[in-house]
């Protein structure tokens, strides 16, 4: 597979490693009232990017980066503690441990006795999902900062869907949100690579107590559209 074919295919929605299951918090808001219309959607899109959007990609492209090096294991390791510090919403943790999951079991079948990609295959069993994003992106000779994008892609676009159920706005409304804050995108990116030197310690910690909190509501719902 080309790298081009690759970075189609990690931004691609209906790639089966559960994401389409996930409102990326957007279910709770808009029960919540804080998410109603068109407007507030956009803006609730913008924050997740410039928040966990943004540590997300930060991650993922400084794992990216990592995954390039000859013992990535180590760092990886310490990447995906200092991302658990970052994720105060127990909630929170489990979706983005799950995602990664899910998505380490798709990877590493596409990668199945393909040599070049040995590390998809020694990455940990629950590792944060920005982390077997990064790797992918790696394994695939893709860059940090087209990992970065990715991640930065997916915080918007699965809510952005999961609002088209959520709340029966147009969706020719939510891809036209999409593309006014898609300069937005291109900046957080080119934001998250510079972080792929210097101490993990050091990296993005944009926090979101909103979406935390309602991680946490919605996680306790015996009634909902979306896992997360």
């Amino acid at each position: 597979m080309s790298a081009q074919a690759a970075l189609l295919l990690f931004a691609d929605g209906r790639l089966p490693a559960g994401g389409y299951a996930h409102s990326g918090g957007l279910e709770e808001s808009v029960r919540a009232g804080r998410v109603g219309d068109a407007e507030s959607l956009e803006s609730f899109l913008e924050g997740r990017a410039r928040t966990v959007g943004l540590v997300s990609a930060a991650f993922a492209a400084r794992s990216c980066q990592a995954a390039r090096g000859l013992d990535p294991l180590p760092e990886l390791e310490v990447l995906d503690a200092e991302l658990d510090a970052r994720t105060p919403s127990p909630a929170q943790r489990e979706t983005s441990r799950q995602l990664g999951r899910q998505l380490h079991r798709l990877l590493t079948g596409m990668a199945q006795g393909k040599p070049q990609y040995p590390l998809l295959e020694r990455l940990p069993s629950a590792p944060h999902q920005p982390l077997v994003l990064g790797t992918a992106c790696a394994a695939f000779g893709l860059r940090p900062l087209d990992a970065a994008l990715v991640a930065l892609h997916e915080s918007v676009t699965g809510p952005a869907v999961a609002a088209v159920r959520l709340m029966s706005i147009d969706p020719f409304r939510t891809h036209a949100a999409l593309a006014r804050i898609a300069p937005s995108l291109d900046r957080l990116a080119r934001h998250a690579v510079q972080h792929c030197g210097g101490e993990p310690r050091d990296m993005p910690a944009a926090a979101a107590p909103l979406l935390d909190i309602a991680a946490e509501a919605h996680a306790t719902r015996s009634e909902r559209l979306f896992a997360s």
